[in-house]
């Protein structure tokens, strides 16, 4: 099985979220950030991610699509799914900073 690890923008997010797409999001931000912003999915910090792979209930051949802030502790968590055997990872460039921005401006 070949690992897919590429980078999804907020515009193509935005998209498929909006098309009904089965994609997985995968939030791995802190607890409080995520409960102050977030667009759903999943929230495993990236500090435990490594030790709570068991609590993920996805399929590993699944879209899943790893979210924070700015695209930085995403790209690390993708490595992280990759190297537990997920085939199709994607990270967020830009993280819900530009999500956020795209949204609120009403692009696309």
């Amino acid at each position: 099985m070949k690992t897919q690890l590429s980078d999804i923008t907020a515009a193509q997010l935005k998209e498929k979220l909006a098309k009904g797409e089965a994609i997985h999001l995968l939030d791995v931000r802190e607890p409080i950030e995520f409960h102050t912003y977030n667009i759903g999915g999943q929230n495993l910090p990236l500090g435990t991610l490594s030790n709570t792979l068991d609590d993920l209930t996805y399929n590993k051949e699944a879209e899943i699509v790893v979210i924070c802030q700015r695209g930085i502790r995403s790209e690390t968590g993708r490595r992280i799914l990759a190297a537990a055997g997920y085939s199709k990872v994607y990270n967020l460039t830009g993280g819900l900073l530009a999500y956020r921005r795209i949204t609120e401006q009403n692009i696309i």
